[in-house]
C-alpha cells in the first residue's frame, strides 16, 4: 500500500483500552484521521501521533494486538532513505517494530530499530504530534458554540505538554516523554538521530500521559506491561471456561472472553462492562445489564458489579432535560466538557424506557442463578424504587403500557433498544405521534413484576408478592390482547400514543418469547416467523423483516444484523422448546465471527447470504462491542439447556445439543453459588450425552434431561 493510500486512512485500526481511556490508531500505529486518537473521559487528549523515517512513513509488514488485548504490536520498514553527502539505504534494511500499550490513563510505546544492513546507520525519525482536546460528541460531528482555550506548549529537553482550559474551568493536559534527547524539539515535532550497528537493535521508548513522570525507558515500559497483564489475568479468570473439540470455534469463544474482559473496567462498586470502542466506552444501562444476562451463567460477578453501579446512580429526581424521574435507572454516563456543561444531557442521562425494568430483571435472575441473596439485599431500596417508576408510568399511560415521550428535543427520540430515529413506524412507513409503548419493553415490564413477587416472596413479603405477580399477570394478558395482530400472527412493534398498534414484523417481538410472555401456540408462530427468510439472511435474524416499509438492510435498525439482538430471540424460542433452530443460527453466528476475525461487531448489514461471500460490514460498528461479546454465551447456554439453580444448588441441562461440527463441549469451573462443577458435552450418534463432573468444587446436584 503505498504512502497517498495510508494517507487517506485505507489501512485497518487497532483499538486499545484501559479504565475510562480508549486509543484508536492504524495499522502503521498512527494517529492522523479525523476520529482517530487517544481518549481519556470522552475527551481526546492526542489527534495526532505519526513516525516518520527520514521524513517518509514507513512500509506496513503486518499489525497485531496479542489474544489478551494487552498489546498493539506494528511490524514496519523503511522505504529508501537517502541524503546528499549521507550513506543510501535501501529498502527494507532497518526493521522497526512499534509496541504499545494503555495502562492507568497513560500510553507507553518501545520503537525497536533493527539493522539488518551491511553497515552502521544512523536513522532520522520525526514524531510529529498534537492535541486537540475535542470532546468526544465534537468528533461525531456536533457543533458547539464556543471553545475553551489552548495554553502555550511548554517545552522541555526531552518532553513537551499541551494544555487547554475548557469552559467548565478544567485544566486537561497531555505530555509526551521521550527516551532519547531529541535534536530539535517543538510543541508538534520531536525529531531524533538514531544510531544502530550492523546486526543489532536499538530502543526508543516514549509516554504520554497528563503529567509528566519519570524518564520513560525499559523498566518502566516492562512495568507497566506486567502491571496491565495482572490486570487482565484478574479479568480473565472470573467466571467459568468454556472449551470445544473445534479449534476455530474455541478461538471464538476466546476472542468473546478476552473482548469482554477488555471492556470491563473495574469500578468501586465491582466490575462494569462498557458498551463498546470507540462511541460507547463509558457506562451505559442498558448494554451492560443486557451483557450481564448473557453471560450470568458463566460469570454472576459482572451481574453483581453492574446491579451495584446502577443502583447507586438511580434517579431522585425529575429532569425533562436528563429524561429521568425518581426511581429510573440510568441509560448513560458522560465525563466530557460537553456533558459538564449541559450542552448535551449525557453526562448522567436517563432517556432508557427499558433500563429500569431490565434493571429489576437482572436482580432477579441474579438471585436466581447464584442463590446469593446479599446483593439484592444491598439493592432493595432500589428495586423498590425501581418498579414504583414502572407501577406509575404503567398507570399514567393512557394505553396502560410502559411507554416513552423524550422530556426535551436534545434527549433521545427513541428509548428502547433500537433508539435511532426511523426505528418506529407505522406499516405504510409513517412515523407514529407519541408516547410510544414498544413490545418488548412490556415483556421487560412482565418480568420485572414477575421478578419482584419471587424476590419479595423470599423475603417473606407476602402481600407485596401477591400484588406483583397479579400485576405481571395482568400486563401479560394485556400485552396479548392489544399487541397481537391475529392476521399478521404476529406481535405489532409497538402502540402509538393514540392506542393504535404499528403492524411491522419486527424482531423485537423475539424478546418476548426471552420474557416468557406469549402462550404456547403464538410463541411457535413467532417462532416460525422469525425463523423464516423474511427475517433470516443466513448470517443471523434481521432486526425488520424484509419487504416491510422502511427496510434496508444497510441501516442501523432496519433490516440490519445485532449479534446480541440475534441471541436473544434464539434463546427466546429456544425456552419453547423450539430447538432444531438454535444450533442452526449458532452456526450461521459463529460463521459470521470467522468472517471478522473472530470479533462480533456491533451490527453488519443484513443482505441475503451468498455463497462465496461473507457477511457486509456496517461501516461505523462498534468493535468490540460489550453485548456482542455476550452473545456467544447466551447461544451456548440455550444449546446446551443450562439452567443454574443457586438456591437448591442444582444445575438442570434439558435436552442439549451441540454447535454443528463440534462434537465435544467442556464447561469448567461453572459457578453455583459458592461451589463450582465441571460439565462434559459428548455427541453420540444423535445424542448429546452429559458425562459426569470431572471435578466439582462443593456440593453441586447436576439433573440432566434429555
Amino acid at each position: 500500500m503505498d504512502e497517498r493510500a495510508d494517507k487517506r486512512g485505507l489501512l485497518p485500526r487497532f483499538t486499545l483500552k484501559d479504565g475510562n481511556s480508549f486509543l484508536l490508531a492504524d495499522a502503521l500505529g498512527d494517529i492522523h484521521s479525523h476520529d482517530d486518537g487517544l481518549f481519556t473521559d470522552d475527551t481526546r487528549v492526542l489527534s495526532r501521533l505519526e513516525l516518520m523515517v527520514a521524513g517518509r512513513r514507513p512500509s506496513l509488514l503486518g499489525a497485531a494486538i496479542d489474544q489478551d488485548n494487552t498489546l498493539f504490536t506494528a511490524h514496519l520498514t523503511n522505504r529508501p532513505l537517502t541524503a546528499p553527502g549521507e550513506l543510501a539505504i535501501p529498502h527494507g534494511v532497518i526493521h522497526i517494530e512499534r509496541t504499545r500499550l494503555l495502562w492507568a490513563n497513560r500510553l507507553f510505546e518501545r520503537i525497536r530499530l533493527t539493522n539488518f544492513g551491511e553497515n552502521e546507520i544512523e536513522v532520522p525519525l520525526t514524531l510529529l504530534f498534537d492535541a486537540d482536546f475535542v470532546d468526544i460528541f465534537e468528533v461525531q460531528g456536533q457543533v458547539r458554540p464556543a471553545r475553551g482555550n489552548m495554553r502555550p506548549a511548554q517545552t522541555g529537553v526531552s518532553d513537551v505538554c499541551l494544555s487547554y482550559e475548557g469552559r467548565d474551568a478544567r485544566l486537561r493536559s497531555m505530555c509526551l516523554e521521550f527516551s532519547l534527547m531529541p535534536v530539535s524539539l517543538s510543541a508538534h515535532e520531536a525529531h531524533l538521530q538514531v544510531e544502530v550497528r550492523k546486526g543489532e537493535s536499538t530502543e526508543i521508548f516514549l509516554e504520554a500521559g497528563p503529567t509528566r513522570e519519570d524518564p520513560p525507558g525499559s523498566a518502566r515500559f516492562a512495568a507497566a506491561v506486567e502491571q496491565l497483564a495482572a490486570s487482565m489475568r484478574h479479568r480473565l479468570g472470573q467466571g467459568a471456561t468454556i472449551d470445544t473439540s473445534t479449534r476455530l470455534f474455541n478461538q471464538w469463544v476466546e476472542r468473546s472472553r478476552c473482548d469482554l474482559a477488555l471492556l470491563t473496567t473495574p469500578l468501586v462498586t465491582g466490575p462494569y462492562p462498557y458498551a463498546g470502542i470507540p462511541w460507547f466506552a463509558t457506562q451505559f444501562g442498558r448494554d451492560a445489564i443486557i451483557t450481564a444476562l448473557q453471560t450470568l451463567w458463566v460469570n454472576p460477578s459482572l451481574a453483581a458489579g453492574v446491579l451495584a453501579y446502577l443502583a447507586s446512580k438511580q434517579a431522585h429526581e425529575t429532569s425533562t432535560f436528563r429524561d429521568s424521574q425518581p426511581g429510573k435507572i440510568m441509560h448513560e454516563a458522560r465525563r466530557g466538557e460537553m456533558a459538564a456543561l449541559g450542552e448535551v444531557p449525557f453526562g448522567l442521562y436517563y432517556g432508557g424506557v427499558d433500563t429500569t425494568p431490565l434493571f429489576v430483571m437482572l436482580a432477579g435472575a441474579y438471585e436466581a442463578s447464584t442463590g446469593d441473596e446479599s446483593v439484592v439485599d444491598g439493592i432493595w431500596g432500589a428495586l423498590i424504587a425501581a418498579t414504583a417508576w414502572i407501577e406509575g408510568r404503567l398507570d399514567a399511560s393512557p394505553t396502560g403500557f410502559l411507554d416513552y415521550a423524550r422530556g426535551e428535543h436534545s434527549g433521545l427520540v427513541n428509548q428502547a433498544w433500537k433508539d435511532s430515529h426511523d426505528s418506529m413506524f407505522h406499516a405504510d412507513g409513517h412515523f407514529p405521534p407519541g408516547p410510544l409503548a414498544v413490545v418488548e419493553v412490556q415483556g421487560y415490564a412482565f418480568a420485572a413484576l414477575r421478578a419482584m413477587a419471587q424476590l419479595a416472596k423470599q423475603r417473606g413479603h407476602r402481600e407485596q408478592a401477591h400484588a406483583w405477580r397479579e400485576r405481571a399477570e395482568s400486563l401479560r394478558l394485556a400485552i396479548e390482547e392489544q399487541f397481537w395482530i391475529p392476521d399478521m400472527n404476529f406481535y405489532a412493534i409497538a402502540l402509538d400514543g393514540e392506542g393504535q398498534p404499528c403492524r411491522v414484523y419486527a424482531s423485537n417481538a423475539g424478546h418476548l418469547l426471552f420474557c416468557g410472555v406469549p402462550n404456547a401456540e403464538r410463541a411457535v408462530a413467532v417462532s416460525a416467523q422469525l425463523l423464516s427468510k423474511r427475517f433470516c439472511s443466513g448470517w443471523g435474524i434481521r432486526t425488520l423483516a424484509e419487504g416491510e416499509a422502511r427496510y434496508n438492510p444497510m441501516s442501523y435498525h432496519n433490516g440490519s444484523i445485532w449479534p446480541h439482538d440475534t441471541s436473544i430471540c434464539v434463546a427466546g424460542i429456544a425456552n419453547y422448546g423450539v430447538r432444531s433452530c438454535v444450533a442452526r443460527i449458532m452456526n450461521e453466528i459463529f460463521e459470521t465471527a470467522i468472517h471478522f476475525n473472530m470479533r462480533l461487531p456491533e451490527l453488519y448489514c443484513g443482505f441475503p447470504r451468498i455463497e462465496g461471500q461473507g457477511p457486509a460490514p456496517y461501516p461505523v460498528a462498534c468493535l468490540p462491542q460489550a453485548w456482542a461479546c455476550g452473545a456467544v454465551f447466551l447461544l451456548l447456554q440455550a444449546s446446551l439447556g443450562i439452567q443454574v439453580d443457586g438456591a437448591r444448588k442444582e444445575v438442570h441441562i434439558r435436552n442439549p445439543m451441540l454447535p454443528q461440527g463440534v462434537e465435544s463441549l467442556t464447561v469448567r469451573g461453572l459457578p453455583v453459588r459458592n461451589a463450582s462443577v465441571d460439565l462434559h458435552f459428548q455427541r453420540i450418534g444423535e445424542k448429546v450425552m452429559v458425562a459426569p463432573a470431572r471435578h466439582q468444587a462443593g456440593d453441586v446436584r447436576v439433573l440432566a434431561h434429555l
